[in-house]
């Protein structure tokens, strides 16, 4: 059985973004099962927290995986691991294979950085001198790596073409500009963002979290 860690509670800014939608995404898309390991990460102290960091994630973060004797932390290695089981989410051709782990990369290391450095101004330092002489630029960052996405994408539905894991870590990336209008302004990378969220095992996954969140007491 493959066991998935995700929080039970987050601020309401964080809900429907948590890492863990990446995997259960994936998941979804690929048809296998998963049970959930809820961790409390607001009792850093508690011996469930402080085992889970020593043993699955050494910073105490979500997703972590376990699927028999094999145990994974980060969401894009995990993502990765899933969809090289079923071609839905990974090409047999390796040319092609090799094309989508490069997206999977430029999602987490190229266009998601900027994208959660200007998130962590917006929503936790609007107010601080600093952040309001830096914002400007970060805004610019951010823009520059979606006309870079945009541009590439064009007029095709997906990075590569069909749907793949790609497309899974991109639009999680994307989705964290949600409480901005940025992305208004690239039409294609709008309608690629919904495409994708309109796919059932994306719903699914959104739904499950969601879910967890609101059996968990906010206090």
């Amino acid at each position: 059985m493959i066991t998935v860690s995700v929080f039970g509670w987050v601020p309401d800014f964080a809900r429907g973004l948590v890492r863990d939608l990446r995997v259960r995404w994936a998941l979804e898309e690929v048809g296998l099962a998963y049970e959930e390991q809820v961790l409390d990460a607001r009792d850093k102290q508690s011996d469930a927290y402080l085992a889970y960091r020593r043993d699955l994630q050494p910073f105490g973060q979500v997703p972590a995986y376990r699927e028999g004797d094999l145990t994974l932390f980060e969401s894009g290695g995990i993502v990765h691991h899933i969809a090289q089981k079923s071609p839905q989410l990974m090409p047999q051709d390796p040319a092609a294979a090799a094309r989508v782990t490069s997206w999977m990369f430029c999602a987490l290391n190229s266009v998601e950085p900027p994208i959660q450095e200007l998130t962590a101004m917006d929503l936790f330092h609007a107010g601080e001198s600093w952040a309001k002489g830096r914002r400007g630029l970060a805004e610019k960052q951010v823009r520059g790596r979606l006309d870079g996405v945009a541009e590439r994408l064009g007029d095709a539905d997906y990075l590569e073409g069909v749907f793949s894991a790609a497309d899974i870590l991109m639009v999680s990336v994307l989705r964290i500009l949600r409480h901005t209008d940025i992305l208004d302004g690239h039409s294609s990378l709008t309608a690629y963002k919904e495409r994708c969220e309109g796919r059932p095992a994306f719903a699914k996954a959104l739904s499950d979290q969601l879910a967890t969140f609101d059996r968990s007491p906010s206090t």
